[in-house]
């Protein structure tokens, strides 16, 4: 996978930009399979920082309805990027 493909954007809520600011990391939306190696490795690449360490989350889809139909959103995985001391912080509009 590609850099690119990995990360699948960025989550920007109260509670990922609270901790940004107070814990310098970061907070993105990957993909399903990626490991967190992959994950170090991407954010490298893209952003040209050290990474510190990596938190993932895997979520799973919700059931929605719609009159007597039924279906499943998508799973999908979080992950928290911190990076080491002296990096500068990332700017999402980098991307």
């Amino acid at each position: 996978m590609t850099p690119y493909e990995v990360l699948r954007g960025p989550l920007v809520t109260e509670k990922s930009e609270t901790i940004r600011a107070e814990e310098k990391t970061l907070c993105f939306r990957v993909h399903k399979d990626a490991t967190k190696t992959d994950i170090r490795n991407a954010v490298r690449k893209v952003f040209k920082v050290e990474v510190e360490d990596v938190r993932t989350i895997n979520y799973s889809g919700k059931m929605k309805r719609k009159g007597r139909y039924a279906g499943y959103r998508p799973d999908w995985k979080k992950a928290y990027v911190k990076l080491k001391a002296g990096q500068k912080m990332v700017e999402y509009a980098q991307i």
